[in-house]
């Protein structure tokens, strides 16, 4: 088995770590510079790990997927996802990516983790007794999850068709639009003081420099790693309400 996973500030990997361990599988971030299609198909079964953005798989995995899929004819596959809230069909819609080949999925599963996104009031930051709560509650789940796999026992978390309609009318719909905007609307103000942190860790080289100022080449993914990493509070993307306080990762705060 084999687990291939994307993770902006912390959650998914804590996910996909986790399962690797209990399934004994190898792991690796899609960022690593990997032989990914010779360890693609040298799997019989690869779990993806990603982190859902609007009810959408995010556009670096997108890439990856389309870039590799070929590799994944005659898999086996296991989907889990990380959410703030819901999703609808957030593990499913990743199915459309495999479209023209041949595979299996067997096992697909939504995790609520805390959010990442730290300048919007109506996704307010979790303080640290409630990350422990969402960490014991994924932990649980995961043991959960080994456990049916190993059993044969398949499930399939989003895919009935009130989970799609969820899924496309009360976010679908919009984020796409929202996600075209958000990949040229990343904003570093004045308090930037040059560190470039954000343009070593951005995993779609969307930031550099030039003229010893930041800027943007229209790629973000809206991982929001970029805005919870600066120690400056420096960078908003999309919406540009100041960052009060950042998320760190489940072992950060």
């Amino acid at each position: 088995m084999l687990t291939l996973y994307f993770s902006g500030t912390g959650n998914t990997k804590y996910i996909a770590e986790s399962f690797s361990k209990l399934m004994r599988a190898q792991h690796y971030s899609i960022e690593e510079s990997v032989d990914f299609g010779n360890k693609i198909s040298s799997a019989e079964t690869v779990c993806f790990c990603y982190p859902i953005y609007g009810s959408c798989v995010p556009l670096i995995m997108r890439e990856f997927v389309t870039k590799y899929k070929y590799h994944l004819n005659g898999k086996k596959i296991i989907i889990l996802t990380t959410q703030n809230l819901f999703s609808g069909d957030g593990a499913r819609v990743f199915t459309e990516l495999l479209r023209d080949i041949d595979y299996r999925v067997i096992y697909a599963e939504h995790f609520n983790m805390p959010s990442n996104i730290c300048n919007l009031f109506f996704y307010p930051m979790s303080n640290k007794e409630k990350i422990e709560k969402y960490v014991i509650n994924a932990d649980k789940k995961t043991y959960k999850i080994c456990i049916n796999i190993k059993k044969g026992i398949i499930k399939r978390r989003g895919f009935n068709v009130f989970s799609r309609y969820l899924g496309l009318i009360a976010q679908r719909v919009y984020f796409y639009k929202i996600e075209e905007k958000a990949k040229k609307d990343v904003r570093i103000n004045s308090d930037c003081n040059s560190c470039l942190l954000c343009t070593r860790i951005c995993p779609m080289n969307n930031l550099e420099t030039k003229d010893n100022k930041v800027i943007q080449n229209g790629q973000c993914t809206l991982c929001y790693r970029c805005v919870n990493a600066c120690p400056r509070k420096a960078i908003t993307v999309l919406r540009h309400e100041k960052v009060k306080k950042q998320y760190i990762g489940i072992n950060g705060n």
